[in-house]
């Protein structure tokens, strides 16, 4: 796209004192609440431009489609070119104007980008601008500036397009995959090979897990350092050559000028000076006739090179021959940069008109490279008796580079049809004897289609990670797809690049659910990586502690080439703030929906934590599964958001839930309890697994929550093909302990009390634990009350109202009250407890130590305490020198 740009743009505003207000920038790197694939979002307030729109500001879009004549292009709901441009005339609001902006800013840089939204967040005076980008570095900058743009229209002030466009580009190039890194990172897309950036480079990861790979350009890991080593160093690369019989130059490494002088008259001139460990053409001289042409050579060459090798001079065409795994794949030949004389301009002006070829980039952002005329281009210019200010006579080609590299301007035309089958053979042992398992091959021989012997060619030196450039992009001849013999390399066919990836969400259940799946593949002879919400674990290590459920922690287990299966918590937070972890998945779980931080990050209902938690199953992958509760209407309706295959789980017995029942008739797979026992269907096939009684975390059936999480194991267990009795002894084995589970229904006893410990942190969750408590045998129920402060003040007084069914209450608040002052949270806990009429049975301990201290203090025999608890590892090592040998009820 083109933009003839002005430079800068005065006018004036009615509203010179309004500002915009960015209060968050981030990067969603993954699927998100708003799209399936990365988006910047950027949350802006407009202070006293809310409700204003643009037909009300003076000059505004005139400024606009001055500055951004390209945005007239943009279709926007009028649905073809000129739509946004009259909205914007006739009046819309300023984040939609923001959305333009930053697609269109981004899109002038470089790459194409055309999803953008903007909505009123549901947080006051907030409103959510999202916009896709290629590039994250360049997409988070060109939001930021299309702030400041927007803004400069507002006010009516002098905005430099041109140097901010100028800007963005750079950012571009510098930010994005190389063309060889680029390559091969295509291939692999295209075959569904997962892809995940490493660092702002070209390190990349392909695969994932114990099937991922990584490059870095054209090096693999299956790269041999002592190959590369080799590679770097010239001489031994000719040494080792040589001794294997291949035709090479006669060369030697010298130390200083001295040494050189006298290597390049035993050798005989002409000779070519390079650095030891030189590439990409940097410090090579090119022929040098004679000892004063190697002097001054010299110091241009040495730099601060400790050795450099003198070597001789071959005639001839220069040839790159790539071989992959130790097959020949490509060929170029390479032409060193040149400009062809007019009459009229001098070499310099030449040079200038040849980098006007759009081709033509800084470094490999393009098809070629500018010609840079440098010291370089003018020592090679004066071995020709001439300089930047000559003026070549009409049709004359003046070689402006020694190398024929393309980083220094250099051209190439595929000869891969020409080289003759020897020549293969040759190379082919090169980069055998070496080591290199992608090997760029250095050939200078007047006709590739001779065998070596027969013409004098020689094998110049050998290149580990070599540019790809030359052959996807020859500028002569055919592309070839040399990415291809590099992917199959690294993934041969029937090779997995994947790892089974099952995402857990939901409200309440999470990480039970993630611990127990990991618990069964473990019994696989599995290395499980999995998250949860209190730490990061590898196989039954614990390596990171704290709140492990966003993206990050995803990374940190599809990033291990030790793990065989990941089972990862995914909760609303990282969703939001972060996007999934992950592209997609083998198996998404949705365990239910109720209301928890309710007015944080802009969800405020419901419907809007369902679409949030809607994503898991929408990246599930269409011959993956979608496990959803069939009995939470909210992720039933899930079921249209997924083209993975859908599995059904439901507590209620045969014939209570039509939905389900309707599901298996179909041939659907489904889990659930029926006559007292959790059941796999499949049609009619009918497979049991195990009495609920028998299975630990039922707490001999009162635990009646704990139904949907070992369903939905057992669902996702089956799809992922483990064995029924594997699944049974994997159920019978596994126990809600503070091993196992900690925090999670963890039952105690403490003489002949018992206390039972829960993170249990909202409504619905609360409710579950009271109700537990009800089922289990107990002379008086006492409850160590608190939820966190980030909850809504009637969510506050719902757990009070939940909590007045226990026989006393000690009302406690965590150490992060979420911004509440001290004694708040306690004081709606109580205001419900009053409303349901428990008021007269509380006291107040708002430290958690104390009030479990306090609890502890006051049980007699046959109590049930529940403890809430925040910081569980604390609470659960408070109690420990006060539990019993029987530990388990």
């Amino acid at each position: 796209m083109q933009l003839d740009l002005p430079s800068s743009i005065t006018t004036a505003s009615s509203l010179d004192s309004a500002d915009l207000r960015m209060s968050r920038l981030r990067a969603l790197r993954g699927p998100n609440f708003w799209r399936l694939s990365p988006v910047i979002a950027c949350d802006v307030s407009l202070g006293t431009l809310e409700g204003v729109t643009t037909d009300r500001l003076d000059g505004f879009s005139r400024q606009l489609l001055e500055l951004l004549p390209t945005l007239e292009q943009h279709g926007c709901s009028a649905g073809g070119p000129g739509g946004f441009a009259a909205q914007v005339t006739s009046g819309t609001r300023l984040p939609h104007v923001l959305e333009h902006v930053a697609i269109e800013l981004q899109s002038l840089a470089g790459p194409q980008v055309g999803f953008g939204r903007s909505l009123q967040s549901g947080d006051e005076e907030v409103w959510w601008v999202i916009v896709a980008y290629e590039e994250e570095e360049l997409g988070l900058a060109a939001m930021a500036e299309a702030v400041r743009l927007v803004q400069a229209c507002i006010d009516g002030v002098s905005y430099d397009i041109r140097r901010v466009v100028r800007d963005l580009r750079d950012r571009y190039d510098e930010a994005r995959l190389g063309p060889s890194t680029a390559a091969i990172v295509e291939e692999a897309r295209r075959r569904n090979i997962p892809v995940r950036r490493l660092n702002s480079s070209s390190l990349v990861q392909l695969g994932l897990g114990a099937n991922l790979r990584r490059i870095q350009a054209a090096m693999s890991d299956f790269t041999s350092a002592i190959a590369v080593d080799i590679a770097q160093d010239k001489h031994e690369t000719r040494r080792v050559l040589e001794g294997i019989g291949l035709p090479v130059p006669e060369g030697r490494a010298t130390r200083d000028l001295e040494d050189a002088a006298r290597a390049a008259s035993d050798i005989g001139y002409p000779v070519v000076l390079k650095p030891l460990d030189g590439s990409k053409g940097r410090g090579f001289s090119g022929g040098l006739p004679d000892e004063a042409a190697l002097r001054r050579a010299w110091p241009r060459c040495a730099g601060s090179s400790e050795q450099m090798v003198v070597e001789k001079f071959v005639e001839g065409r220069d040839y790159r021959v790539l071989v992959v795994g130790g097959q020949f794949v490509a060929v170029a030949e390479r032409i060193p940069a040149r400009v062809v004389g007019d009459g009229r301009r001098t070499v310099k002006q030449l040079i200038a008109g040849t980098n006007q070829d759009p081709r033509r980039g800084s470094g490999h952002e393009r098809q070629l490279t500018r010609i840079a005329a440098d010291e370089g281009v003018m020592d090679h210019l004066a071995g020709q008796g001439m300089g930047l200010e000559s003026v070549p006579v009409t049709g004359q080609i003046v070689s402006v580079c020694a190398t024929p590299n393309l980083s220094t301007g250099g051209t190439a035309i595929d000869r891969s049809d020409e080289i003759h089958p020897d020549n293969i053979t040759a190379c082919e042992l090169a980069a055998g004897v070496v080591g290199l398992d992608i090997a760029g091959i250095d050939v200078v021989t007047p006709d590739i289609s001779v065998p070596f012997r027969q013409n004098g060619a020689r094998i110049i030196e050998l290149n580990a990670a070599p540019g790809l450039r030359m052959h996807t992009h020859p500028c002569e001849g055919t592309p070839r797809n040399v990415a291809a013999p590099i992917v199959d390399m690294l993934y041969p066919p029937g090779t997995r690049s994947r790892i089974p990836v099952i995402a857990v969400t939901g409200t309440n259940g999470k990480t039970t659910t993630v611990r127990l799946l990991a618990h069964l593949f473990r019994a696989r002879g599995k290395r499980v990586g999995f998250t949860t919400t209190d730490g990061l674990y590898i196989g039954n290590r614990l390596v990171m502690e704290g709140d492990m459920t966003g993206p990050f922690s995803a990374n940190i287990i599809l990033s291990n080439p030790t793990v065989e299966v990941a089972v990862l918590e995914t909760a609303r937070g990282g969703l939001l703030r972060g996007g999934l972890g992950f592209d997609d998945a083998d198996v998404g779980i949705v365990l239910n929906v109720s209301s928890d931080h309710l007015g944080s990050d802009g969800i405020h209902t419901l419907a809007q934590l369902a679409a949030v938690k809607a994503v898991v199953p929408a990246v599930v992958m269409r011959e993956g599964h979608a496990i959803l509760n069939a009995d939470d209407p909210l992720v039933l309706a899930m079921r249209e958001k997924t083209t993975a295959d859908v599995v059904l789980i439901s507590t209620r017995e045969a014939g209570e839930n039509l939905d389900f029942e309707e599901h298996v008739e179909r041939g659907g797979i489904g889990a659930r309890i029926e006559k007292g026992a959790f059941v796999i269907r499949r049609g009619r096939l009918r497979i049991p697994i195990a009495a609920a009684a028998d299975v630990p975390l039922m707490l001999g059936g009162a635990a009646r929550f704990q139904a949907e999480n070992v369903l939905a194991a057992i669902a996702a267990a089956y799809v992922q093909e483990v064995r029924y009795d594997d699944i049974r002894s994997g159920l019978l084995s596994f126990f809600p302990s503070p091993a196992m589970t900690p925090g999670r229904v963890n039952l105690l006893r403490v003489g002949n009390a018992h206390v039972l410990v829960d993170y249990a942190h909202n409504s619905a969750a609360v409710a579950a634990i009271v109700a537990l408590s009800g089922a289990l045998p107990a002379r008086r129920r006492i409850g160590v009350v608190t939820v966190p402060g980030d909850r809504r003040d009637e969510d506050l007084r719902d757990v009070g109202r939940i909590a007045a069914r226990l026989d006393h209450v000690i009302l406690k608040e965590d150490a992060d009250r979420r911004g509440r002052p001290e004694g708040e949270i306690a004081r709606l806990i109580l205001e419900g407890m009053r409303e349901a009429g428990g008021d007269g049975r509380h006291e107040v301990v708002l430290r958690e130590a104390d009030a479990v201290e306090r609890v502890l203090s006051t049980l007699e025999d046959g109590d049930l305490a529940i403890v809430l608890a925040e910081n569980v590892g604390a609470v659960l090592a408070q109690i420990r020198p006060r539990v019993s040998n029987a530990t388990f009820a």
